[in-house]
């Protein structure tokens, strides 16, 4: 980091907003690097152990907070893991993705490691298709964590790649152009379009149960961008969730409708089931919401 760099903002002793040489914003980690830091105040590049400059995001300074608001030593331990896994441009894009997936990886570890301490278990029930429809993510995954596991007390459980390898596979959809980003943002707004109108009533976009919908459409365009979509013949399971859940197979279908038509390619039948599921669930759990 050159000595030109100014700081614009301090989050915290360790976490700054500066703008380098370039011109450009970057967020700036090290130990005491913002200790009586002020604005306008050029940067100490022998205190600089980090520089981010996050993709994906105009918002440097909300990526600041997050970031000043995970232990040093976390960060740190997430980008130590993912260096020495490999996991470089072949998996995030470019090293401003690095950034961002080494702050969203650092995020869930520290949240990982005081589970661990506090002796609560999460399972992960997509193990199996997570390890068949992203096989190389969930290898690098479990590089990631055994490079992680080395530098702790108490180990995280092996289950632990299964989310770690859905942050290298978040990562590597962050790595498209902004035409395919906004062609996703419009198909999430259409596809909440024609929730509203099967059911004849409105979805709350910012609930937790939307946002549980929205990462399973996430990752079915990752697998439709990949050619890899689920096709397992599950047809005995298809016909048993159209019984139990007609008006959901039903929007199901109309959403389907949809995104072949603006996708250019068919759904598999098993993509169609198990949309249904996740529609059954967001319509029942919505009627429960306050």
């Amino acid at each position: 980091m050159s000595a030109d760099a100014q700081i614009l903002r301090v989050f915290n002793n360790n976490v700054v907003l500066a703008r380098d040489a370039s011109g450009h914003e970057v967020v700036l980690t090290g130990r005491g690097l913002g200790f009586q830091g002020r604005p306008g105040q050029p940067v100490d590049p022998t205190k600089v152990a980090r520089v981010f400059q996050p993709a994906g995001t105009p918002d440097e300074e909300s990526f600041g907070a997050l970031l000043a608001d995970i232990p040093p030593e976390h960060v740190e331990l997430a980008a130590d893991a993912l260096e020495w896994a490999g996991v470089d441009a072949g998996v995030t894009g470019s090293g401003k993705a690095l950034g961002s997936l080494v702050v969203a990886l650092a995020d869930h570890l520290s949240f990982a490691i005081k589970r661990q301490r506090s002796g609560i278990v999460i399972e992960y029930p997509f193990r199996g298709e997570v390890a068949h429809l992203y096989p190389d993510e969930y290898a690098s995954a479990g590089r990631v964590l055994a490079r992680v596991n080395a530098g702790l007390d108490l180990p995280l459980p092996e289950a632990e790649a299964v989310a770690i390898a859905l942050h290298l596979v978040n990562a590597s959809f962050a790595r498209t152009d902004l035409t395919s980003t906004q062609r996703m943002t419009e198909l999430l707004q259409q596809v909440f379009a024609v929730l509203e109108a099967s059911f004849a009533r409105p979805f709350d976009t910012n609930s937790i149960n939307a946002a549980r919908f929205v990462t399973h459409l996430r990752y079915f365009f990752v697998r439709f961008e990949r050619e890899r979509q689920l096709d397992e013949d599950k047809e005995v399971l298809g016909a048993a969730v159209r019984t139990a859940y007609p008006e959901a197979a039903t929007c199901a279908g109309r959403i389907r409708a949809l995104l072949e038509l603006r996708l250019g390619q068919p759904l598999t039948e098993d993509e169609t089931t198990y949309l249904t599921l996740h529609v059954a669930r967001l319509a029942a759990d919505d009627r429960k919401d306050p």
